[in-house]
């Protein structure tokens, strides 16, 4: 395994999560190029010791490792065009948001252009960049993810390959991140309601953390429901999420606080009844989420 502290990287694109990747390796003591569309980003990580590129091109043609921070994968192949031919031999690394078939079409783009492919996705924020527990998940070209893993994990400690496919980063990225959204819009919707009775939203943040770590600690009984489909075991069945519906309802003309978003969840309960699931764990709506297979 190679990538000590002597590997040049090149890091392209400089948003907040960018630049914080660019300042972990500059920090590491790589020999560290930097390349964006708006020059003036690379100021901070000049004045920290990188070298920055004029042009794509230059900054792909500095270092074997060339890592890209841009918003998809679209956005990805459109800044690295015109430096596609100097790609040829060079590791490739995305770090973007995007779908599974996103990330298919980059790696036949870049493996067309000469190309080592790896696709991966930092599953945390800037700021958490470098530390020993943040999370790291590659997919792609496992002898990129080999010859460079030491180099990677200046990024974070918690660095995983997941597979040859390209896209496995990518469809876990879209399978995990799912869970983001509606865990932070439940907490907005709780601090309007807290403050609807003029109390302060930070008073609710310990009690929402013990409720996420239970969350977190049914997630293997659920995964494990779902991957034997038995759902017979039901400590919190789909009835029981389905009374308390009208809660909801309850809360919002109490508070005025506006749960419209809730409905389409409210209605895949029900719908989850419908199909007979009513007495089963409520990992049951896994079952209802699936479309049926497409009639020949």
């Amino acid at each position: 395994m190679t990538g000590n502290s002597s590997t040049p990287v090149t890091v392209i694109g400089l948003g907040s999560m960018g630049a914080a990747l660019a300042e972990a390796f500059v920090k590491a003591g790589h020999p560290t190029t930097v390349w964006n569309r708006t020059a003036a980003k690379a100021a901070p990580l000049i004045a920290m010791g990188a070298e920055h590129a004029d042009a794509v091109k230059d900054a792909v043609a500095a270092s074997p490792l060339v890592i890209t921070c841009l918003t998809t994968f679209d956005d990805t192949r459109l800044a690295l065009e015109p430096a596609a031919t100097s790609l040829h031999g060079r590791a490739l690394v995305t770090l973007n948001s995007g779908s599974p078939s996103g990330a298919r079409e980059t790696a036949a783009w870049a493996i067309g252009h000469g190309a080592r492919f790896l696709a991966g996705a930092v599953k945390n924020v800037p700021s958490a960049v470098g530390a020993p527990d943040t999370l790291l998940y590659y997919s792609g070209d496992k002898t990129v993810f080999e010859e460079f893993e030491t180099t990677l994990k200046v990024l974070g400690g918690d660095t995983v390959h997941l597979g040859e496919e390209s896209d496995l980063a990518a469809l876990y990225e879209m399978a995990v991140g799912a869970i983001l959204l509606p865990a932070l819009v439940g907490f907005f919707q709780g601090a309007a309601a807290i403050q609807a009775r003029g109390l302060e939203a930070g008073s609710m943040v310990r009690f929402a953390g013990k409720w996420l770590d239970m969350i977190k600690s049914l997630l293997p009984i659920y995964a494990k429901e779902i991957d034997n489909g038995d759902y017979a075991d039901a400590a919190s069945s789909v009835n029981l999420f389905l009374a308390g519906a009208a809660h909801d309802h309850d809360l919002a003309k109490e508070t005025n606080v506006d749960t419209a978003w809730l409905a389409p969840l409210h209605d895949l309960v029900r719908r989850a009844v419908e199909a007979g699931h009513g007495d089963h764990s409520i990992s049951a709506l896994t079952e209802v989420l699936r479309k049926p297979a497409r009639q020949a």
